[in-house]
């Protein structure tokens, strides 16, 4: 029986039974592997790290994308980095915006997840709110003259192609394409097992936002724990939207949502104290 083993740590690692292979390759830019386990379902890999599963993805997609948008409230024009497999699109157009801007670096994970992934997207990708940019995260911030309520880097990790999304410059830029008011919501990996991660993304963050910090959500394919996300926005009010007008906005958007709720929203910020300890020493 063949066997995927993830690479993603030296010490430590999962393994997953591949009950169907239904797609490997090397694409322009990173290798791709899409393939069935009795228990998660289809899961999509890159560069030897699982990148998403059918049995669990709700979760990461869900607090990324409802997050900031039941915080922002009135998000009309909204930016996703990444996400290729076409989950995060797929949550975010349940929202009433009026465009999403979606920039992925390799057509192939859109093409390869449309076709083996399809859940995922949900036809998403044929939503005319949509405008689908083929082209390197970083070269787009950089030459953008759009300002966007929300944006969300759906990186994998900082390695290959995602690395330069965690770079001071990419937040900076980042800043720059956000309109007043907005919030920039990443992916920041697994503090338990990369706290240098989360402590160099707070270190780089901090200088271009006047709010900055994590929330978490614990994700079980992502292995060692509670999964950190980003938050960066010049409104400091936002990460504290009172419960009543998040259940407001939730009721009023009739989302029917698996792990998301207003009150996980708000307790999404009470970060545990070994994510606290290791930010204190950040400098």
């Amino acid at each position: 029986m063949k066997h995927f083993r993830e690479t993603l740590y030296d010490a430590v690692c999962q393994e997953f039974r591949i009950d169907k292979l239904y797609f490997e390759s090397r694409t322009d830019h990173q290798h791709l592997m899409i393939f069935h386990n009795a228990r998660l379902g289809r899961v999509m890999t890159l560069d030897g790290v699982v990148q998403t599963t059918e049995a669990d993805e709700f979760i990461y997609h869900e607090m990324m994308a409802h997050v900031p948008l039941f915080s922002h409230g009135q998000a009309r024009h909204v930016l996703i980095i990444g996400g290729g497999d076409g989950a995060m699109l797929r949550e975010v157009l349940r929202h009433p915006v009026a465009q999403v801007t979606q920039v992925e670096i390799d057509q192939a994970v859109i093409d390869m997840a449309r076709k083996y992934l399809p859940n995922h997207s949900d036809g998403a990708y044929d939503d005319p709110r949509l405008r689908l940019v083929i082209a390197d995260g970083m070269d787009f911030v950089h030459e953008t003259s759009d300002r966007y309520d929300v944006i969300i880097c759906d990186s994998t990790d900082p390695i290959g192609p995602g690395e330069v999304l965690f770079s001071e410059d990419f937040y900076a830029r980042v800043n720059h394409c956000l309109a007043p008011g907005g919030v920039l919501v990443t992916q920041n990996g697994v503090p338990f097992l990369q706290p240098d991660e989360l402590k160099t993304a707070a270190r780089r963050m901090d200088p271009h936002f006047a709010d900055n910090g994590f929330y978490c959500a614990p994700v079980p394919t992502y292995y060692g724990g509670h999964m950190a996300f980003g938050w960066g926005t010049d409104n400091r009010e936002l990460r504290h939207t009172d419960l009543p007008v998040l259940q407001t906005r939730y009721g009023n958007a009739g989302l029917k949502t698996r792990y998301y709720t207003p009150a996980i929203h708000q307790a999404a910020f009470a970060l545990p104290r070994y994510m606290l300890d290791s930010l204190a020493t950040t400098g």
